[in-house]
């Protein structure tokens, strides 16, 4: 950029079906705008707002465009959502490396880390140049039936075969790097990035891996056997999970799309080859989203506040 900001083109993505985000997504509009960056509104999250009518405290007319536009024309991306809009979007831009600024519309915040009553002063910031840059892994997974693959998906918190709530116990049998590991009798297996350590595999007893570490985790759900525990493998393995027993068996990916399976299809799960770009506030610290979000104690007397 001629004036030395390190962007120059801000797409804005909204939280869809969520009634009064047009208020505080024009806000931000206006402020970033007035920094002298290019806006583009996502087709979605345009229409969402009614971008056409309620635009006109905005001094040029936005773009509107695909998620596929924004990763092709953006220099980054604003996300005003909760995290499972920061999911969807941080697969949909995977293939793009667009850099990702989530603004928390929603309940958790675990990656979209920046209060809304703080948008209109630490986004510009960010925008500016005043961020720190971490890029986090997903998984790609792909259903294989008789040799060939019927389905394939990202995800970016987690890859979770489990059995719909009225069957019985499905039984997988898990090989990891072509080396079989066990065959289990469970409600399902959840397969996480470190994003994901602290979604459903956090719920099931899985531990907390940070954003930075090389692995994957895999948590079953509530197993028959107490001996079934997590483990935690390098981001390298590649993981097939085959299912050999139980019915109506489905395979979700960020339980936001679902397929279902039949006895002897196989779930290969690899990390995936993209990585997402997250910006943060300077100083942002993970242990202190995880104090905030799990209600950790808080510092003892002697410890500083400030990370």
């Amino acid at each position: 950029m001629d004036n030395g900001k390190p962007f120059k083109t801000v797409a804005l993505i909204g939280r869809q079906n969520t009634p009064g985000i047009g208020e505080p997504l024009l806000r931000l509009a206006e402020s970033i705008e007035r920094r002298g960056f290019t806006l583009i509104f996502e087709a979605g999250t345009a229409t969402e707002i009614d971008l056409a009518r309620n635009g006109g405290g905005l001094r040029h007319p936005p773009r509107v465009a695909s998620t596929q536009e924004i990763g092709e024309q953006a220099d980054v991306a604003v996300v005003l959502g909760g995290d499972g809009t920061m999911l969807g979007i941080g697969r949909e831009l995977a293939r793009y490396s667009t850099p990702l600024i989530g603004v928390n519309h929603g309940r958790l915040g675990f990656i979209t880390d920046i209060p809304i009553q703080d948008m209109k002063t630490v986004v510009p910031e960010l925008l500016d140049g005043q961020f720190e840059r971490e890029e986090r892994s997903l998984l790609e997974a792909r259903i294989v039936r008789s040799g060939k693959t019927i389905y394939d998906a990202l995800a970016f918190n987690d890859v979770v075969v489990n059995r719909s709530g009225f069957s019985g116990m499905a039984d997988l049998r898990l090989v990891v790097d072509g080396r079989f590991m066990y065959t289990q009798r469970s409600d399902g297996l959840i397969v996480a990035t470190p994003t994901g350590s602290t979604a459903y595999a956090l719920a099931s007893q899985g531990p907390i891996l940070h954003p930075q570490l090389g692995g994957m985790v895999i948590v079953p759900i509530a197993p028959q056997s107490l001996s079934n525990r997590p483990i935690v493998l390098p981001d390298s393995s590649e993981i097939s999970i085959q299912v050999i027993g139980g019915r109506e068996v489905n395979v979700n990916f960020d339980m936001q799309s679902f397929t279902s399976v039949e006895l002897e299809d196989t779930i290969e799960i690899r990390r995936s080859s993209f990585r997402v770009p997250f910006l943060h506030p300077v100083g942002y610290s993970y242990y202190a989203t995880l104090r905030k979000k799990l209600y950790w104690n808080e510092h003892p007397a002697n410890e500083p506040r400030s990370s």
